[in-house]
């Protein structure tokens, strides 16, 4: 029994002992444990301490930058500021100068407003003086005249004031007689240095256009390029521009002929457009046509504003801009129009300058002087045409007179009228400046075209071939085949009746029937 209580006791013991080496070994391990939590929240602590101190520095970083920023923008606008400042401050200065200036003018003028003031009533009092002695001495001579007739006050009276007014009226008309002569005299010789001083002063080249243009090829070659299979390139180009192409034997070289020079610029452009893209067939030159179309437009524009610019001209509509650098393809007598209009402005400003009148509305008006030159087919004259258009656009009522008014002789009329008409003689009538046979010429082909353009059903009529040939367009909806003929005929007896030519003139009326569709 003892023993079984030892055994059970050291049982007891070895358990209890094993069961406090366990939680001996736990309250180690927790221990352990603990320490290691602990370090590791350290740790924590510490790479949280540094980044945030990292983080710190960094915001600080860009605070300082953008503080610095800040300050250079400030600092650039306090500079600008100051600047400003500165400039207003020395305008300031500058105007105060001025108005000092020009109150030491206004005190100069006074004091010599005053001194003529003074010498003035000085003259005043010597001629009251002098008609004084005047009067005693027409006094005394009276009574020694009316001692010497032995008439009475009266009768001698009216006798001495007869015989001085008959004197006087012939001192008087003499006078006004040697006034106008020498007035004359004066004016006409005021007239010719003011004129020879305009002209001398512009000196203008004058480029008479022709009918022709040649255009430089890179190669032979080319130009069975441009003639096409059958000749379907050259016809398209001759149909849609109105111009006629000559193709000879001339090395690396062809010719574009027609009237008209805006198209003849126009098929200029195009066809050395195409030479130089190389394309060459029907679709391609309608879409190169309407492509040169369109840069013409825009180099009128910048032509107009050219020759406005060196007129020192501006504020003028848009619409007559373009119609000044149409004129720079309108010739009159040979004459280039827009060097034409360029030249009588400066000869009017110079005029107007001379004369003490308004150089600018002189100028502005003599350079849109021959404007209704540009306007498409109009019955007006020229001169009426440009005053139209001149009213509708909002220039001035001097300006449009003047326009008006530049073929006459407009004595008594505005200035601005007579400078203006004046110019254009100058600068039109000088010898060799005209030459009628082109002109009269380019007016025969323009009738052959508005004689074609007369008859309905009719869009289009280009006269080639110096005017040997003319090529009418017709609306397919409007005229048959059977209509052609009727037109032809009809277009051949009006020119008949209406044109004096020489030799025979071809009547060719082409209808095309084109259908398009876009696929999409």
């Amino acid at each position: 029994m003892d023993i079984a209580i030892f055994i059970l006791s050291g049982l007891v013991i070895a358990v209890a002992a094993f069961i406090f080496g366990q939680l001996y070994a736990t309250k180690i391990r927790v221990a352990k444990r603990i320490r290691e939590a602990e370090d590791e929240a350290k740790t924590i602590l510490n790479s949280a301490s540094v980044d945030a101190e990292n983080l710190k520095k960094e915001k600080l970083i860009e605070v300082s930058d953008e503080w610095y920023r800040k300050k250079q923008d400030f600092d650039e606008q306090t500079k600008a500021i100051r600047a400003q400042t500165k400039n207003q401050q020395d305008e300031l200065l500058k105007r105060e100068r001025n108005i000092e200036q020009k109150g030491d003018l206004v005190t100069r003028k006074e004091k010599d407003f005053l001194n003529r003031e003074q010498l003035l009533h000085s003259k005043m009092e010597e001629t009251i003086k002098k008609n004084e002695q005047l009067d005693a001495m027409i006094k005394s001579e009276n009574e020694k005249l009316e001692q010497m007739a032995r008439m009475s006050a009266e009768d001698a009276k009216r006798v001495l004031m007869s015989n001085m007014t008959e004197k006087a009226k012939q001192e008087s008309a003499q006078a006004v007689r040697n006034i106008k002569e020498q007035a004359q005299l004066t004016a006409k010789e005021q007239i010719k240095n003011v004129l020879l001083q305009a002209i001398n002063r512009t000196s203008m080249d004058h480029t008479i256009e022709t009918t022709v243009t040649s255009i430089k090829l890179p190669s032979n070659e080319m130009k069975g390029r441009i003639i096409g299979r059958e000749g379907r390139n050259i016809r398209a180009f001759e149909t849609i521009t109105g111009c006629e192409i000559l193709i000879d034997d001339t090395p690396n070289t062809i010719v574009i002929s027609g009237f008209d020079p805006i198209r003849r610029e126009i098929a200029k452009m195009a066809l050395e457009s195409l030479i130089t893209d190389g394309r060459i067939h029907p679709g391609r030159i309608e879409d190169v046509v309407e492509k040169a179309k369109r840069d013409l437009d825009e180099l009128i524009i910048s032509t107009g504003e050219e020759a406005l610019f060196e007129v020192s001209i501006h504020g003028t509509h848009i619409e007559i801009v373009k119609l000044l650098g149409k004129l720079k393809y309108r010739t009159q007598h040979g004459l280039n129009l827009l060097q034409h209009s360029i030249e009588t402005a400066t000869i009017a400003g110079l005029i107007a300058a001379e004369l003490g009148f308004d150089v600018q509305l002189a100028k502005r008006a003599a350079i849109l002087h021959d404007i209704g030159f540009a306007v498409d087919r109009t019955d007006q004259h020229h001169a009426a045409a440009g005053a139209d258009v001149a009213r509708k656009y909002g220039e001035n009522a001097t300006v449009q007179l003047a326009i008006l008014l530049h073929h006459e002789n407009p004595t008594t009329a505005h200035p601005i009228a007579v400078i203006v008409s004046t110019a254009n003689m100058l600068s039109k009538e000088r010898p060799g400046s005209q030459k009628n046979a082109l002109e009269n010429y380019l007016k025969r082909l323009h009738k052959l075209e508005e004689i074609a353009l007369s008859f309905p059903g009719v869009l289009k009529a280009y006269a080639i071939q110096a005017g040997r040939e003319i090529r009418v367009l017709v609306d397919f909806n409007v005229l048959d085949d059977n209509k052609m003929m009727i037109l032809a005929d009809d277009i051949t007896r009006k020119i008949e009746s209406e044109l004096e030519y020489p030799g025979q003139v071809k009547i060719t009326v082409i209808r095309e029937y084109r259908a398009v569709d876009v696929a999409k």
